[in-house]
């Protein structure tokens, strides 16, 4: 039975007073002033080299965040590599089509690092200031990253399912998910602004366009010129592995057009359109699409809120030599 949404917008309240407020005070912009001090101009320059030679840096670290953060925490845990005895985070059915390009990204960073301030900088810490960097460079907000956490020491893909969000899912179940995080249903549809970078598997909007239902042919909501337009980039025995952009207007770009484009019913997943199909949600939606400045504010501060979820501190976690690999 679903939690009605004001429950649940009540639930991620109590959680930010209890934990969040908390966790902010044990992170700190200058975490690393003495130890480290040039920690962030160090994941600048490769975050620069980065995103010069593979663009698709930026959704794929900014997902692998997302993912990471919603899973026991932002503790680098998707990080970690499976093992005989361990299937890890990264291995669970959903994380599988996380992009290579976002683990590159933390890799070369936490080896830059490394060379210059060894054992210092935790691998959460080095993503969470990467995934703000490449944001920036495809053109969107800055954010002051807080920074301290250290690296969890458990990552199992059985803690995955049913803490990430689905396409098919309501605004009354992904409001719920979000606030079991801390996160309010403000900073949801602000973080939902991310998918104008980046691009969908065919198989997540299938059933858009494809026998929707009795009536229709395709998601009534969905632009039926863009309906057609997928269909020929996704046909019914489309291989698994082809995408559409999430974005088809400017999709390297990182701006508010995703939610003209809800406005306009040209989203790829549903619950992207049905921010905008939603009234509880509507008002957001066309007010970013409307002002790009209030949705880059409200999404620094989202990603502000994300990067405190399930922080791990003092010995709670690690500072682990090899991103993938647990110290011990």
């Amino acid at each position: 039975m679903l939690v009605p949404v004001q429950a649940s917008c009540l639930v991620a309240l109590l959680l930010l007073l209890l934990f969040g407020s908390g966790i902010h005070a044990q992170l700190s912009p200058g975490y690393y002033s003495s130890s480290c001090p040039n920690v962030e101009s160090i994941i600048q320059q490769v975050m620069l080299q980065k995103f010069k030679i593979t663009p698709n840096s930026v959704p794929g670290t900014l997902r692998l965040f997302f993912h990471d953060c919603f899973v026991d925490g932002c503790d680098a845990s998707v990080l970690i590599a499976s093992t005989a005895s361990n299937s890890a985070e990264k291995d669970s059915e959903i994380n599988l089509s996380l992009a290579g390009d976002g683990f590159d990204s933390v890799i070369k960073a936490k080896a830059a690092v490394e060379e210059k301030c060894p054992g210092i900088v935790s691998c959460a810490d080095i993503l969470a200031i990467a995934t703000r960097d490449l944001v920036v460079l495809a053109g969107g907000p800055s954010w002051t990253v807080r920074k301290g956490r250290k690296d969890g020491k458990i990552s199992q893909a059985s803690r995955v399912d049913g803490n990430l969000p689905k396409p098919e899912q309501s605004v009354d179940q992904l409001t719920k998910l979000f606030a079991s995080k801390g996160l309010s249903q403000t900073d949801m549809v602000a973080l939902s602004g991310a998918h104008t970078i980046g691009f969908a598997h065919c198989k997540e909007f299938m059933s858009r366009i494809y026998n929707f239902n009795s009536t229709h042919q395709f998601d009534p909501a969905m632009d039926p010129n863009f309906a057609k337009d997928l269909r020929l980039t996704c046909p019914q025995s489309v291989d698994p592995r082809v995408v559409a952009n999430n974005d088809v207007t400017t999709p390297a770009k990182f701006d508010n057009v995703y939610y003209q484009n809800a406005v306009r019913g040209v989203t790829v997943l549903a619950s992207d359109q049905i921010l905008h199909s939603d009234a509880r949600t509507r008002g957001l939606v066309t007010a970013y699409a409307g002002q790009q400045g209030a949705f880059f504010a409200a999404f620094a501060t989202a990603m502000d809120n994300l990067g405190a979820v399930g922080v791990k501190t003092g010995n709670q976690g690690e500072i682990r030599k090899d991103c993938s690999r647990f110290n011990s």
